[in-house]
């Protein structure tokens, strides 16, 4: 959505997978159920997200700064993306749906990479819903890597520094093609970014729920979809209502 005005259905999503550790604990459960409920809950997203025409879906996955996490967990982690990825493909093939990865991808050890680069192969000719994996993600090292990329096209004389621009900014992230989120949502009652899509959210809504990740639901999301409804966005100027009256 480009104008301004009370939003309708967001064209795209973005949400911060939080809580999956709080729910284990306030459970007495080892954090990996915590994990492994929140799969649960990103299968219910998918569908609920492609049923209702939202058009991308954006889930922070794994951050690069959750190396820092006990290797049990990490191991706990990988293994939870690998079984998804090897159990629900085939149903979101079927369902149109089209799997981007965001991150950076180097340095990766063992069969993530590949399991990663064939989610995208199978469904890179679908035309329903953008599923895209922030794997490996961080806003920070989105943004820097992106500006090696520019400052090695000026080094070698083959970009004018006078015509980066935004939009060749952007052009070079990880995002390249997908519009910037028009809703945010974290869960889990924080309310901060948390080094995600930085430069994307710079007109984002956001919406935080205090539900844990493993509770969110398809009417969760309803819920957060209501509430953007009702949001009046205005990217800088003014309302309608206001520019009607101020002339």
């Amino acid at each position: 959505m480009v104008s301004g005005g009370l939003s309708p259905v967001p064209e795209h999503v973005a949400i911060i997978m939080d809580g999956n550790g709080r729910w284990a604990k306030e459970r007495g459960l080892p954090r990996t159920m915590g994990h492994t409920k929140g799969v649960d809950a990103v299968r219910q997203v998918v569908r609920a997200a492609g049923g209702c025409g939202v058009r991308y879906l954006t889930l922070f996955a794994f951050s690069s700064e959750n190396w820092s996490r006990p290797a049990a967990e990490v191991s706990d982690l990988m293994g939870l993306l690998r079984r998804f990825i090897r159990r629900d493909l085939a149903e979101l093939h079927k369902a149109n749906v089209r799997i981007r990865v965001i991150g950076d991808r180097e340095n990766l050890r063992g069969d993530v990479l590949p399991l990663l680069l064939e989610a995208e192969e199978t469904t890179r000719l679908n035309e329903g819903l953008t599923l895209i994996i922030a794997f490996n993600y961080g806003a920070r090292d989105e943004i820097a890597r992106a500006m090696r990329r520019l400052a090695q096209e000026a080094a070698s004389g083959r970009l004018d520094p006078a015509l980066i621009t935004p939009d060749l900014i952007a052009e070079n992230l990880d995002t390249a093609g997908i519009p910037d989120p028009d809703l945010i949502i974290r869960t889990s009652g924080e309310e901060r970014l948390s080094n995600f899509l930085l430069w994307q959210a710079a007109y984002s809504e956001f919406v935080f729920l205090p539900d844990y990740w493993p509770d969110f639901t398809a009417e969760t999301f309803a819920e957060a979809l209501k509430l953007y409804s009702g949001r009046e966005r205005r990217f800088g100027g003014l309302s309608p209502v206001k520019t009607a009256v101020a002339g």
